[in-house]
């Protein structure tokens, strides 16, 4: 009984004699403390937020990159240029009806229709008074005969016309006989010296006049008169102005002497040109020149140099300088005229590119303003289409007459 008295009281059941025990009351809930404000701490670090979840983004698609073309074989230099120039060969083309003069008139017909149109315009019936040779002079300087010739051919009408009644015809037959006139003295052609042999022609001139291809042409031309032609390629630092000369040499038949490396010593191949066109015996040396006129000074000091050591060899060489224009850039050519004036003695004029313009009366005013020979002009590609310059026939061409 002690015993079960014992284990009675452990488990909570009290013993026998107390009788059965009351539960205890559920103690009350303790009374929470008074809530105290809390400052937050403005140092703390910023609670942690769960990274938003990634966006899902579809990627652009990719395109499809065509692999490149392969490429061509690298051309030579030389057989591109030979292919370019295929078509300005400068050969002897078929004679065309009319002969020279009617490719002449053909190849002015640009500038006679920029003169010949004012003029209609202004006299179709009409008495030649102050106010209309007024409207002629503005019309020539307009064609580009410059304002000196202008000048010249309006008082020629004043003196001989005045107050009387012209027609449009009247005044295109008087005014190609006043430019004719002009242009009489400074037709001289180019003539080879065959006691020079040879006669060494220094051809000058602004890069794209044409000096290269005007030397073809006349190489061309003096192959046929019998004459031994050779070329020297003094455009050193222009390898496409080399390779052209070259590839004209092996049309005409002329040898061409070509510097070792681009950029040679202009003077010194001028030198070895002559030098070897004497021992080989030729008739006629062209030289060809660089045209770098934005560096005037440079450009200056070459050609002088040339000239003083060809004259080592002649000292009368070079015998004709030979100054290429282009008709296109009309009275901008007065002014390389004064330029290459003061570099070298130019000694006469070739004009090309007139089939091409319309200021072909840019030489009234070059005949006018410094009375250079004028020795041939250019009206086409083709060998026959460089000729001796003749005063009548560029006068009536010009005007439209025939």
């Amino acid at each position: 009984m002690a015993l079960k008295g014992f284990w009675d009281r452990l488990r909570g059941r009290g013993s026998p004699e107390e009788g059965p025990q009351t539960p205890a009351p559920d103690p009350e809930p303790p009374i929470p403390p008074p809530a105290i404000p809390i400052q937050p701490d403005v140092n703390a670090p910023p609670p942690y937020e769960a990274p938003a979840a990634p966006v899902h983004v579809p990627a652009a698609p990719v395109p499809t990159v065509e692999p490149p073309p392969a490429e061509a074989a690298p051309r030579d230099d030389a057989a591109a240029l030979r292919e370019a120039l295929a078509d300005s060969v400068p050969e002897a083309g078929p004679e065309q009806k009319g002969g020279w003069f009617a490719r002449l008139k053909a190849g002015l017909s640009r500038s006679t229709a920029k003169l010949t149109d004012a003029i209609t315009t202004v006299f179709r019936k009409r008495r030649l008074d102050d106010e209309a040779l007024e409207e002629l002079e503005e019309t020539l300087i307009a064609a580009d005969l410059g304002l000196s010739a202008a000048q010249r051919i309006v008082e020629g009408f004043r003196k001989t016309r005045f107050g009387k009644e012209v027609t449009d015809e009247e005044v295109k037959a008087a005014l190609a006989d006043s430019i004719a006139e002009i242009l009489a003295p400074v037709a001289q052609p180019l003539a080879i010296e065959p006691a020079r042999a040879p006669h060494v022609v220094l051809v000058v001139g602004v890069n794209g006049t044409g000096k290269t291809t005007t030397i073809a042409k006349l190489g061309q031309q003096y192959r046929r008169q019998g004459l031994k032609v050779m070329f020297a390629a003094g455009d050193t630092f222009r390898a496409a102005a080399v390779e052209q000369l070259q590839i004209w040499g092996d049309r005409t038949g002329c040898p061409v002497v070509a510097p070792a490396k681009m950029g040679a010593d202009a003077a010194g191949l001028a030198h070895d040109a002559l030098a070897r066109a004497k021992a080989e015996g030729m008739d006629v040396l062209l030289i060809d020149t660089a045209g770098r006129l934005h560096n005037k000074a440079a450009l200056m000091e070459e050609l002088r140099k040339v000239v003083r050591v060809i004259r080592r060899l002649d000292e009368t060489a070079p015998h004709s300088v030979l100054l290429t224009l282009d008709a296109t850039t009309g009275q901008n050519a007065l002014s390389q005229v004064k330029v290459f004036r003061d570099m070298v003695e130019v000694s006469g004029l070739a004009v090309t590119k007139l089939d091409g313009s319309a200021k072909g009366g840019v030489v009234v005013a070059l005949a006018q303003e410094f009375g250079l020979p004028v020795h041939v002009v250019g009206v086409g590609e083709k060998a026959d289409d460089l000729r001796p310059f003749t005063a009548r026939d560029f006068a009536r061409g010009l005007v439209g007459l025939d």
